[in-house]
This record gives C-alpha cells, structure tokens and sequence, in this order.
C-alpha cells in the first residue's frame, strides 16, 4: 500500500488586520513634544558621550604613537621578527585596535538603545 501524498500547506505571515499600535514614548517623540525632545536629548547625550570617550581612547594610544616615536628615537631602531617596531605598531597592530574599538562602540551604541526603547516603552505601561 502506498501512503497517501500529503496536501499542500499554505504559509503565511502574521495577520495584519490588527492594528499596529505605537508605544507612548514613541508618539511623544513623533509629536516633538517636550517629553520627546528630553527622550531624544537624552539618547543623543549618551551616544556622544561614547563616542567622545572612544575617540578619546583612540587619540591616546594611535595617535601617541608619533609622539612617543620623536620622544624615543631609539624605539625605531627596535626591530621584531626583523620588521621596525613602528611599521609594526602603525602597519598591523592598528588594524584590529581599530576593529575592537568599533566593535566595543556599536556593541555599547546598541545597549543605549536598547536602554531607550525600554524606557520609551515603559511609559506606556
């Protein structure tokens, strides 16, 4: 006996006739009151903040390097695995410094958004 060939299955996406509603804090920010302007402010704040202090950070260590090379002197003549030191700090360590200083701001960018959403969204509650 053959078993009988199962029929076809329609799938779909959620159904759209519920109406989408918006969270409060997000109708405050949409009708630029004053409560949506110090929600923005407060985000904008805080994202500046971090890039500030990535920037900062960023400043401190790539951008000392010069510095510190006129400094030393000496430190140029170091040579690794045959490669001057500071073709090997400027032409391959930056790179991914650069990589886990972008890394570590969008990962921190994302919690503060995160952290606003749930703020606007406990407004509603």
């Amino acid at each position: 006996m053959t078993e009988p060939v199962p029929g076809r299955v329609r799938v779909t996406g959620p159904s759209r006739s519920r109406t989408a509603t918006r969270p409060a804090g997000t109708r405050e920010i949409d009708a630029d009151t004053q409560l949506g302007a110090i929600y923005m402010r407060s985000l904008l704040r805080d994202q500046l903040r971090l890039a500030v202090r990535i920037l900062v950070l960023l400043a401190a260590t790539v951008g000392s390097l010069p510095l510190v090379f006129h400094l030393l002197p000496g430190l140029a003549e170091v040579r690794l695995l045959g490669v001057p030191l500071p073709w090997l700090l400027l032409g391959v360590l930056v790179h991914p410094w650069l990589i886990i200083l972008g890394w570590a701001y969008v990962r921190r960018a994302e919690r503060h958004e995160r952290d606003f959403a749930d703020l606007v969204a406990d407004v509603e509650r």
